[in-house]
C-alpha cells in the first residue's frame, strides 16, 4: 500500500498527483470516523455532566443521523453537479466547528445543536471522497485506493475513543471535545495545499456521460441493485452501531471495566477492523463471491458478539474477543465499496455513494434509540447480543443477494 504500488505504472506528476489525491481524502475519511466516534465513548461523562439519560444521549446522535439521512441525498447531486474539493473543505470545516461549539458550551441543548451541525457536514464525505478517487485515480488501482480509503476511516474511528477519554481523564471534557473539532480545521488546511481534482472537471464528466437534463437526477442511481445495497448498508449500521455507540458505556457498567479499559476494547474493535479492511482488498481482488464472503466473515464476527454477550469473559478476553470481531466486520468493506461502484450509473458516482450511504444514517437514526434504551431498562448485555443479531440479519442479506447474482454470472459465462 506504498505509494511506490500506486505509482509503478504512472507517469511521473500525474502518478505522483494520485498518490497526493488519495492521501487528502483519507485523511478527510480519517477526520470523518473520528469525528462520528467522539461522543460515544464520552457518554458517561456527558450522562454525569449533563444530567440527563442515555437514551437522550442517544437522541442526540438520531438528530445526527436524521441530519445527514435528509441532507445526503442531495448532497450527491451538488457534488455531480459542481464538483466535490470546495464542498469537501467546508463540510471538514463545518464539522470540526460543531465540536469546539459543544466544547464551548457544554450543554445538552449545546450538544444537540453540535450534532444537528455534525450530521450536516457528514453528508459530505462519501459522495465527495467516492467522486474525487474515481475521477483521480485509474481503473486499475481503484480497488486499493478504495480499501485505503475505508482503512484510514476506520482507523480514525479506532483512535477516537482513546483519545477522547484519555484527553477527558487528563484535561476535561471540553478539552477533549474542542481537541476533537481541531482536527477539522487541520484537515481543511492539508486539502487546501492537495493537488485534488478541478471540480469542474467532475461536472463536465457527469453532464458528458448523462446529458445535460439528467445530470443532476437522483432517479437514474434508484435502481434494484442501488437499493438492495442500501438496504445491505442500514443492516450494517445497525449491525455496529450498538458497539461503536454503547459498547464503552455497557461494559463499564455492565461489565465493571474501567473507563481506560472498555476504551481500548472499543479501540481494539474498530482498529482490528481497519486492519480486516486492508484484507479485504486484496481478498476482494481474489474472489468474485462477494456475498459468500460478507456472510462468512460475519457469522464469525456474530460468534464473537454473541461470546462477549453471554460468555464469562476477563477483561483481556473481551478486549481480543471484540477485536477479532472488528477484524472480520472489516474485510467485506472493499468489496461493498466497489459493489456500489459497479451499480452506479456513468457520472453519477456521487448520488450513487449518496443514496446507498443514506442506509448507514437510517440504521443510526433508529440504532441509538433503541441501544439508549437498552441501557436505561439496566440490560448492558444486550448491546452485544442485539448487535449479533443485526449481524446474523447482514448474513441472511449477503446470501440473497448472492443467490441473486449467481444467474446472472452463470448467464453471462454460458
Amino acid at each position: 500500500m506504498t505509494s511506490q504500488t500506486l505509482d509503478d505504472q504512472g507517469e511521473g506528476a500525474g502518478a505522483g498527483s494520485e498518490v497526493r489525491v488519495l492521501a487528502g481524502i483519507s485523511v478527510a475519511h480519517w477526520v470523518s470516523h473520528f469525528h462520528i466516534t467522539t461522543l460515544p465513548p464520552l457518554f458517561p461523562i456527558l450522562k454525569e455532566t449533563l444530567g440527563v439519560s442515555y437514551i437522550e444521549l442517544g437522541f442526540a446522535m438520531t438528530v445526527f443521523a436524521l441530519i445527514s439521512m435528509f441532507t445526503q441525498a442531495p448532497m450527491g447531486v451538488l457534488v455531480d453537479r459542481f464538483g466535490a474539493r470546495k464542498i469537501l473543505i467546508a463540510g471538514l470545516c463545518v464539522g470540526g466547528g460543531a465540536f469546539v461549539l459543544v466544547g464551548l458550551v457544554p450543554t445538552y441543548s449545546g450538544l444537540l445543536a453540535c450534532t444537528a451541525i455534525a450530521g450536516l457536514a457528514n453528508s459530505v464525505y462519501h459522495p465527495c471522497d467516492y467522486s474525487i478517487l474515481n475521477t483521480a485515480i485509474r481503473e486499475g488501482r481503484l480497488g486499493r485506493a478504495f480499501s485505503i480509503h475505508t482503512f484510514a476511516g476506520f482507523f480514525g474511528g479506532a483512535v477516537a475513543p482513546a483519545v477522547v477519554l484519555v484527553l477527558a481523564s487528563k484535561f476535561g471534557l471540553q478539552t477533549a471535545l474542542i481537541a476533537s473539532g481541531t482536527t477539522g480545521f487541520i484537515a481543511a488546511l492539508v486539502l487546501l495545499f492537495i493537488g485534488l481534482p478541478d471540480p469542474e472537471s467532475v461536472a463536465a464528466t457527469a453532464k458528458s456521460a448523462n446529458g445535460a437534463g439528467r445530470s443532476s437526477s437522483l432517479s437514474v442511481v434508484l435502481s434494484p441493485a442501488i437499493l438492495m445495497l442500501t438496504l445491505f448498508f442500514i443492516l450494517l449500521s445497525l449491525s455496529n452501531g450498538g458497539i461503536n455507540g454503547f459498547s464503552v458505556s455497557a461494559l463499564i457498567s455492565g461489565y465493571g471495566l474501567t473507563e481506560v479499559a472498555a476504551g481500548s476494547a472499543l479501540t481494539a474493535y474498530l482498529g482490528m477492523m481497519a486492519v480486516g479492511v486492508l484484507s479485504g482488498g486484496l481478498l476482494a481482488e481474489r474472489t468474485s463471491r462477494h456475498g459468500l464472503v460478507a456472510a462468512a466473515c460475519f457469522s464469525v464476527s456474530a460468534l464473537m458478539v454473541l461470546a462477549v454477550a453471554f460468555v464469562p469473559l476477563t477483561p483481556v478476553l473481551i478486549i481480543v474477543t471484540l477485536g477479532a470481531a472488528g477484524f472480520f466486520s472489516g474485510i467485506i468493506a472493499p468489496s461493498r465499496d466497489m459493489l456500489v461502484r459497479k451499480a452506479a450509473p456513468p457520472g453519477a458516482m456521487g448520488r450513487a455513494f449518496a443514496v446507498v450511504s443514506t442506509g448507514f444514517n437510517i440504521g443510526m437514526t433508529t440504532g441509538p434509540l433503541l441501544y439508549g434504551w437498552i441501557m436505561d431498562v439496566g440490560l448492558p448485555r444486550w448491546i452485544f447480543a442485539v448487535s449479533a443479531v443485526m449481524m446474523i440479519l447482514t448474513v441472511l442479506l449477503a446470501l440473497v443477494t448472492e443467490r441473486r447474482e449467481k444467474p446472472a454470472t452463470d448467464q453471462a459465462a454460458a
